[in-house]
């Protein structure tokens, strides 16, 4: 039975929406265990010698701002949204890259330092942290400049990388149904969590834009800046 492109990419939003949800319900369930902070919980699990001082402020801003950029991201990536209200994704995409560049990128580097997994997952952490926000700037600059295709390319990228933490907790769950204890295992997922939807976007993404009926129509002659760039103006 063959499936069309587009049944699959349908399919394929929804399981990411269903994870990212489910990602954002889980810290905001743990949020009075990480208030008080219950060093037994989760997250926090053996990170009491570190957690007060500076550790502590980069925690609470992380898992406030980090769940704010996956919510905020997918509702940014409405078509529908984009198509109806321009001012408002416009508005939400300031606010969106300040919060990335502003407090997920800060908090995730400091965090990093105190990695669980060691120098190699803290090396990931920190290289993730810097991608991001140079994705989420390289965003903005773009839609600065009007030039609207490579923004939401640079957009995607960064919201890609912001999964990343559905996406850890993902290959966490799928070790411990497996049974996998590898001390390697850990710090491998911390690479992988960004590393490999990256590169899945970056294969898939260009294939995708070419098989869309609206790519296939002729060029229209006329003045560079196109209806669509003419909405965000307004």
């Amino acid at each position: 039975m063959n499936v069309s492109p587009s049944i699959l990419r349908r399919c394929l939003a929804i399981a990411v929406v269903m994870l990212i949800l489910k990602t954002c319900w889980t810290v905001a369930s743990l949020l009075p265990a990480y208030l008080t902070p219950n060093f037994d919980t989760d997250f926090l699990l053996g990170r009491e010698p570190h957690f007060y001082g500076p550790y502590q402020y980069a925690f609470y801003i992380h898992i406030l701002s980090g769940p704010f950029s996956l919510l905020v991201g997918m509702w940014l990536l409405s078509h529908s949204l984009r198509e109806r209200c321009p001012k408002v994704h416009r508005q939400l995409g300031r606010v969106q890259v300040a919060c990335i560049i502003g407090l997920v990128v800060p908090s995730g580097l400091w965090m990093s330092r105190f990695a669980q997994a060691g120098n190699v997952a803290a090396a990931a952490f920190a290289t993730l942290a810097v991608v991001t926000g140079w994705t989420a700037y390289r965003g903005w600059r773009q839609a600065v400049r009007g030039n609207f295709a490579s923004h939401r390319m640079w957009m995607l990228r960064t919201f890609t990388l912001l999964c990343s933490a559905a996406v850890i907790r993902l290959l966490g769950g799928l070790a411990s149904i497996s049974g996998i204890y590898w001390e390697w295992f850990d710090p491998l997922a911390a690479w992988a969590s960004w590393l490999i939807p990256l590169a899945i976007l970056e294969v898939t993404y260009p294939r995708i834009q070419r098989q869309r009926p609206t790519d296939q129509r002729p060029a229209r002659r006329g003045p560079i800046l196109s209806t669509e760039n003419a909405r965000y103006r307004r």
